[in-house]
């Protein structure tokens, strides 16, 4: 019985492993086969082989779009960090102190009440006034899409610390700025990462929707282009592009809040 039941702990961790890989293996054959029988035209889809030979074409040829591939990814990345970063900064402190503080709840959420319904995309006619097209301008809308979840994410952080640590805090005198410091932001750090994750989402897919309406480099654009000369795989070059770097990231920020977290509970 024992043996039994070490042979299913050995198997499962590698049925776990081998089941994403013939998954994303299966997907990728069923889109091939798909283009090379004929049932969606290439004048409508593009093939998994002919994204690869385009994606090698365009790391060292920059037409039609006016740059490489290592070019586009850059910009976009640079923008997003740019403004995730941006978002992180502003956003987790205040939703914190937000959650702790009554002065601070007072102050910032009417504002920020105004500000949670509305569109990070509903920002760029204002930001293109305001910024161009450049750098500037599509990191301020990258930081809006990221405000609002860090906010929300840090603010409910504070307010689901247990009551009777605080509690036991106050009855050993502690004051209100330690008891924030040494239960508060501890006990919010999950909802922080959580934050993490979901700001890193909003801010990459407001990124690729900035750059669809108003940029000359960047992986949006590289599908806006693509678009308009009616090139699918320059299209479906730049979503690969954008799923993987935002999924590689997302797995770096996930391995990070692991072992952060797991060095606090020690």
């Amino acid at each position: 019985m024992a043996k039994a039941y070490e042979a299913v702990k050995v198997k499962t961790p590698l049925l776990l492993k081998v089941l994403p890989l013939a998954s994303i293996a299966a997907f990728f054959l069923v889109w091939q086969l798909v283009i090379d029988l004929g049932v969606v035209p290439r004048t409508m889809m593009e093939s998994p082989l002919g994204v690869i030979k385009l994606f090698w074409v365009k790391l060292h040829q920059p037409n039609p779009d006016g740059a490489i591939w290592t070019v586009h990814a850059w910009t976009s990345i640079k923008e997003a960090f740019s403004g995730y970063l941006l978002s992180l900064a502003v956003g987790i402190p205040l939703g914190l102190l937000m959650g702790w503080f009554n002065l601070a709840e007072g102050l910032a959420r009417p504002i920020f009440e105004m500000l949670r319904p509305i569109p990070s995309i509903a920002w760029i006619p204002l930001t293109i006034y305001w910024f161009g097209i450049d750098l500037s301008g599509k990191v301020f809308i990258i930081t809006m899409a990221g405000f609002i979840p860090c906010v929300i994410n840090s603010y409910y952080g504070v307010k689901m610390t247990n009551p009777t640590l605080i509690q036991m805090a106050r009855t050993y005198g502690a004051s209100d700025w330690n008891i924030f410091l040494n239960i508060c932001i501890p006990s919010a750090l999950p909802m922080v990462f959580g934050a993490l994750q979901i700001a890193l989402a909003t801010c990459w897919t407001t990124l690729v929707a900035a750059e669809l309406i108003a940029a000359d480099t960047g992986l949006g654009f590289l599908i806006t282009i693509g678009r308009k000369l009616t090139l699918p795989g320059l299209v479906v070059l730049g979503m690969v592009s954008v799923g993987l770097t935002g999924a590689v990231i997302g797995v770096a920020i996930d391995r990070l809040e692991k072992k952060l977290l797991a060095g606090i509970r020690r």
